[in-house]
């Protein structure tokens, strides 16, 4: 990441396995390199128009960094990659191919709101936390 890139990810606001995630990212990126947005937030769908993405698909995660995008696994691989330290071992799965990837990440997506719920309301940051998410 170069020092003016900024790294955003963009997460399903009512979703727990994605607020999970991020909060585990936030927790692990101690050098302060990411903000987050929700899909449905209007600074996220912003960003999903700016890129020409779907407004209404909030099945992927989607990494920001510059002016280039990452979905699914590709997102979650350079988030970890980001992450450094033993994270950045994950990375190694980028060599499997993205359909195979992707097919992995579709089974995990489609079925989240299942196995892990989901909130009746989108997301809102702590105040403790705000300052990591794009206004």
């Amino acid at each position: 990441m170069h020092k003016n890139e900024t790294n955003i990810l963009l997460f399903d606001g009512v979703c727990n396995l994605c607020i999970s995630i991020v909060n585990f990212t936030i927790k692990k990126d101690t050098k302060g390199k990411f903000k987050f947005a929700a899909l449905q937030s209007e600074s996220g769908q912003a960003l999903l128009n700016k890129f020409g993405l779907s407004t209404k698909d909030f099945n992927s995660f989607i990494f920001i960094s510059g002016d280039k995008y990452f979905i699914k696994s590709s997102a979650v691989l350079h988030v970890l990659k980001e992450l450094g330290i033993v994270w950045i071992l994950f990375y190694i799965f980028i060599v499997i191919p993205r359909p195979i990837r992707d097919f992995m990440y579709s089974i995990i997506a489609k079925t989240r709101y299942t196995i892990f719920g989901k909130q009746n309301t989108c997301f809102i940051p702590s105040p403790d936390i705000k300052r990591k998410f794009v206004d």
